[in-house]
């Protein structure tokens, strides 16, 4: 990933062309993940919308956590940078689930799909670039 530009930008225009956050995560990299877009398309489509139910944890972190289990091939560093992601996210955002990001009981939002999207990107892209 060093020599190439970042696709973060390109994450969130997927997201704003009708890809869930995790598929707009997961599809952007799908290089990293030896498959093809429409393939990861299908693999991430449930993980969208805190996993279809607001109560899970937010699509993008779970793209960018299918693009680093495919990548590093070792559950002990997918699991490692998955959470290193999380840390992050939440560092960023104050929270990591779908439901508290969008504000369903406070009324308050956090944070945007967009945005979401963005720092997910953002984060996935340091971890790619120690594999």
């Amino acid at each position: 990933m060093d020599d190439m530009k970042s696709r973060v930008e390109e994450a969130v225009k997927r997201k704003m062309c009708g890809y869930n956050c995790a598929q707009a995560v997961a599809c952007t990299y799908c290089d990293y993940a030896g498959v093809d877009e429409d393939t990861m398309k299908n693999i991430s489509q449930a993980f969208g919308t805190g996993m279809g139910t607001l109560e899970g944890n937010c699509g993008a972190i779970a793209g960018a956590g299918i693009v680093l289990g495919m990548a590093n091939k070792k559950p002990a560093k997918t699991i490692q940078d998955t959470r290193e992601i999380m840390a992050e996210f939440k560092n960023r955002n104050g929270a990591v689930t779908c439901k508290t990001l969008k504000g369903i009981d406070t009324g308050v939002v956090l944070r945007e799909c967009n945005d979401c999207v963005r720092d997910a990107a953002e984060f996935l892209e340091q971890q790619l670039h120690q594999i």
